[in-house]
């Protein structure tokens, strides 16, 4: 009897031989008849593959099924290679490994489990297609831009039309010859679509390398905070909050003594003998004016760098692609205080 003997995935095993057998897969071009060595190895990778597949080992998965095919190509290593990518995330891929499957068909006498990967390809393709997230990039600038998604190039004629990719993060790039390089990072959600655009500037000729094209270096330009704007900005707002300090205290002192002064000189007159209170309310009073002009002064003068935010174009020289990304530039942030006999501005770096 057939089952008397065979393995505890006998059932798998039935089916790759029937997949691997002498039925006819119908590709565009017919390779050369693979030797019954391939076709054992066939067996084994693709043993492998389903049970890395059913563990959810998917890389692994992916590794044997896509080697069991190159060796003997058939459909139901190709769906289950397809099933592999879809659980890495590579959803590109397994839409363009199903789309293959549909498109060489099975012949006429192919075996049930070859009808069935093609029916199970159509119905998944469907699924695929549903999740699939969707790019479209335009350059504007140069005549003719290049173009990278996470440091692989993409045809020009990809730019400006609907382009699939894998969701998650990603990092484009475009560059051209007499142009800074621009770079945006993403991240897709499966099913979403996205619309990224790139201006690039003019650059000078020696911006970058020459055979930047062959080595895959490129000349990045970054936009960053000149290095006296952290001190100035925290000078700025330490005055400020010193002179209204300062404005504030004085400026009590002063109203004391002017209420003082009230009460002892009648109809706003003050004899000699209040001729020294009189010019310490004036001192008083000339440093509270003087304190809240510095005051507002430095602190105009923070929110003013934190609004125009002051940045200079640097230009970083050549780069390669796929390098790690820049580091995000620290944030400054600002805000007003008030207490008993002081005011200011508090802010962090």
């Amino acid at each position: 009897m057939l089952g008397v003997g065979l393995p505890r995935f006998c059932s798998y095993c039935l089916s790759l031989a029937l997949a691997l057998g002498g039925a006819s897969f119908a590709p565009p071009v017919r390779a050369a008849e693979p030797s019954s060595a391939d076709r054992a190895t066939a067996r084994t990778l693709a043993q492998q593959g389903y049970e890395a597949l059913r563990d959810k080992q998917y890389a692994i998965a992916a590794d044997r099924f896509a080697r069991a095919n190159g060796l003997v190509r058939a459909p139901t290593l190709l769906r289950d290679l397809a099933r592999a990518q879809v659980g890495l995330g590579r959803l590109v891929d397994a839409h363009e490994t199903y789309t293959t499957i549909i498109r060489e068909g099975v012949a006429d006498d192919a075996p049930a489990p070859w009808v069935k990967a093609l029916s199970d390809a159509k119905a998944e393709l469907s699924e695929v297609q549903g999740r699939l997230p969707w790019i479209t990039i335009t350059v504007s600038g140069p005549a003719h831009p290049r173009v990278t998604i996470d440091g692989a190039p993409i045809g020009e004629a990809s730019l400006g039309v609907k382009r699939p990719i894998d969701p998650g993060q990603h990092e484009l790039r475009a560059m051209a010859e007499g142009y800074y390089t621009a770079k945006k990072s993403i991240e897709l959600k499966e099913g979403a679509a996205m619309n990224v655009s790139f201006e690039l500037e003019d650059a000078p000729p020696d911006a970058a390398p020459k055979n930047e094209e062959e080595t895959g270096n490129v000349s990045v330009a970054t936009v960053k905070a000149p290095g006296w704007l952290k001190p100035v900005t925290i000078s700025a707002f330490a005055v400020g909050g010193a002179g209204i300090a300062v404005g504030s205290v004085f400026g009590i002192l002063a109203m004391t003594k002017h209420n003082q002064l009230a009460d002892s000189c009648p109809s706003a007159r003050c004899g000699p003998e209040h001729s020294g209170k009189v010019r310490n309310f004036r001192t008083d009073a000339m440093i509270s004016t003087i304190g809240f002009v510095a005051g507002g002064v430095g602190v105009a003068g923070g929110v003013l760098l934190l609004v125009i935010k002051p940045q200079t174009l640097v230009q970083e020289g050549p780069k390669k692609l796929g390098t790690k990304r820049d580091e995000p530039l620290a944030g400054l942030s600002w805000a007003p205080f008030v207490g008993v006999g002081s005011a200011g501005v508090q802010g962090t770096f």
